[in-house]
């Protein structure tokens, strides 16, 4: 696992440096899957790993059924930093924190089990986090992971940064997600850990990401607290782009 992981990740330096020395061109095209693996020696799978790399990191995207395309100009944020709380924060000069406030192994409950595709007897690993910005709290995180992934976070320390760049390190590649943001109100707990009054309107942010096969690898609910972030959806037709960003409150008249 180790030496395939160091594979993909090199095969993705590599392509990551020629994109940005202008090998292919702004918006030109990469070369193909069979291409790539015998230009680098690596199997097809490995360049499928490392393509996804790249798309997360906002270097390249695609469409089914079409070559991968550089970006001409970077997106409005990397999926990378929209999945991970700690990369985004670093985007945008803040220092991350957070900790486990309790996880579990539990039955799945019926959203769980649709969102992550499970059968109806499955277990989840269940996690709540609290998430900090400059050793503030701005946000609760509730997220679900099935069993196999679930092994894989219960063995991460509690007070481990990021965990998305752990679960990296085991292979795990985040490569879709579904978005849905709205407004909730605190609960006693949100209110708890935030330092806010009960019922206190909170941004909500619930996540469905799937791995390069699209099987489910977790199913979170993160809640902020209001004035923290915000999020921005950009549309063209050539590309959607969600972007979550650091709410700076206009000063008082």
């Amino acid at each position: 696992m180790a030496a395939e992981t160091a594979r993909y990740r090199l095969l993705a330096a590599e392509v990551r440096a020629a994109a940005r020395s202008g090998e292919y061109g702004a918006g030109g095209r990469l070369p193909s899957e069979e291409e790539l693996a015998l230009r680098h020696g690596v199997s097809r799978g490995t360049v499928r790993q490392a393509m996804t790399l790249l798309r997360a990191e906002g270097v390249v995207t695609s469409r089914r059924g079409a070559r991968r395309v550089v970006l001409e100009s970077p997106p409005l944020q990397s999926f990378a930093e929209l999945m991970s709380f700690t990369r985004w924060a670093r985007s945008v000069g803040e220092e991350p924190g957070g900790r486990v406030v309790r996880q579990e192994r539990r039955p799945a409950e019926p959203e769980e089990t649709a969102q992550l595709r499970l059968a109806e007897d499955a277990f989840v690993h269940w996690v709540l986090r609290v998430r900090t910005l400059g050793g503030r709290p701005v946000m609760v995180e509730r997220t679900a992971y099935p069993d196999p992934i679930g092994a894989l976070v219960a063995a991460i320390p509690p007070d481990a940064v990021s965990v998305s760049e752990q679960l990296e390190q085991q292979g795990v590649l985040l490569a879709d997600a579904d978005h849905t943001v709205d407004l909730v109100l605190a609960d006693t707990e949100d209110a708890t850990l935030l330092d806010v009054p009960p019922g206190t309107a909170l941004l909500r942010e619930r996540r469905r990401t799937t791995d390069p096969a699209g099987a489910p690898v977790e199913w979170s609910e993160d809640r902020y607290l209001p004035g923290t972030v915000a999020f921005t959806v950009h549309n063209s037709l050539a590309s959607t782009a969600l972007t979550r960003h650091r709410h700076h409150p206009a000063p008082e008249a």
